[in-house]
């Protein structure tokens, strides 16, 4: 690695958290949650961020370096990523007990956050939209990177046609057992092209490629076993909060024909916006995008009246 790319590599490390919690699941399952920014400002807007499959919430070191300026923003290790324990019990219902869990445990009653989900992330947000806890807390929603449905058989990870052959070839490779070993100029070229843009920096692979080989072998392959069954469409209906929707056009993971459906089915979509030559892993590959619109859902959707008239008894 270059010394330049070493020094954006720095760049991209996570922030130390001003505060950390644990949030309890439905289940009882631990989860790892880091509150960022403005903590104790009640009038600072918060944001939450749900990251995706092998990652953690060091994949938002953009986003919360940023927005920790003015917002109190909040991340979470998914069940069995990160610092959050593994736990027997893999499924979108799981992934919606979390995330209503870790809205109680950060949030103020009636408190309101703009939510971002990129891949499984957004997954996660689909599979929770039409419970009490999300709807009690969601200003707005950013989904991406992500699908609700037929991600294994759209997904262009194996450069051949559709049909059975392909998605039978990419079922596979995306559900490995195999361990990922240690991160090697292979590994890295395995990584950026199955995830990310052509032209994605050195320093950018590096990062995403060090997050997902933490991620432990056995809850890789446990998730990839749901993330294969996975049908959420009910759940994309259920999004009534704004929508916006982003993808990179060179996503090989979710290509742009989910952002699209997702974009025909959502009651409140604000749009798609498409990264040209972009892949899966846009808040890394486009953090000032990605934080811009972020930021825009804030200002556009503001969450501190209805915040206030709660802490005040209205």
């Amino acid at each position: 690695m270059q010394p330049a790319d070493a020094r954006r590599l720095r760049a991209v490390r996570p922030a130390r958290p001003a505060r950390e919690l644990t949030a309890i699941s439905a289940d009882g399952a631990r989860l790892h949650v880091e509150v960022h920014g403005r903590v104790d400002d009640t009038a600072a807007p918060a944001v939450v961020l749900a990251h995706g499959w092998t990652c953690s919430t060091a994949f938002w070191a953009a986003q919360i370096r940023e927005l920790a300026v003015d917002h109190r923003v909040i991340a979470y290790d998914q069940r069995g990523h990160g610092r959050s324990p593994a736990s027997p019990a893999c499924s979108s219902d799981a992934l919606a007990d979390d995330l209503e869990a870790v809205l109680e445990a950060a949030l103020a009653p009636g408190e309101k956050a703009v939510i971002v989900g990129h891949s499984m992330g957004g997954m996660t947000v689909m599979a929770a939209a039409g419970r009490p806890g999300f709807r009690a807390h969601a200003a707005a929603v950013l989904l991406c990177s992500t699908g609700a449905s037929r991600l294994v058989a759209e997904s262009t990870v194996v450069p051949m046609r559709p049909g059975r052959l392909r998605t039978w070839l990419t079922k596979h490779i995306l559900g490995s057992r195999a361990p990922l070993g240690p991160v090697t100029p292979i590994a890295r070229a395995i990584l950026k092209y199955a995830t990310m843009g052509p032209g994605s920096a050195p320093h950018m692979v590096e990062a995403c490629a060090r997050i997902v080989h933490a991620c432990p072998r056995k809850v890789r392959y446990a998730w990839s076993n749901v993330l294969d069954l996975l049908d959420l469409d009910h759940g994309v209906r259920e999004l009534t909060v704004p929508t916006a929707v982003v993808v990179g056009t060179a996503d090989r993971l979710t290509p742009p024909v989910h952002a699209r459906s997702l974009a025909a089915a959502l009651p409140h979509c604000l749009g798609v916006t498409e990264l040209p030559g972009l892949g899966h892993m846009t808040p890394v590959e486009a953090p000032e995008l990605v934080t811009g619109k972020i930021r825009e859902l804030v200002m556009t959707y503001p969450q501190a009246d209805t915040y206030t008239q709660v802490k005040e008894g209205a």
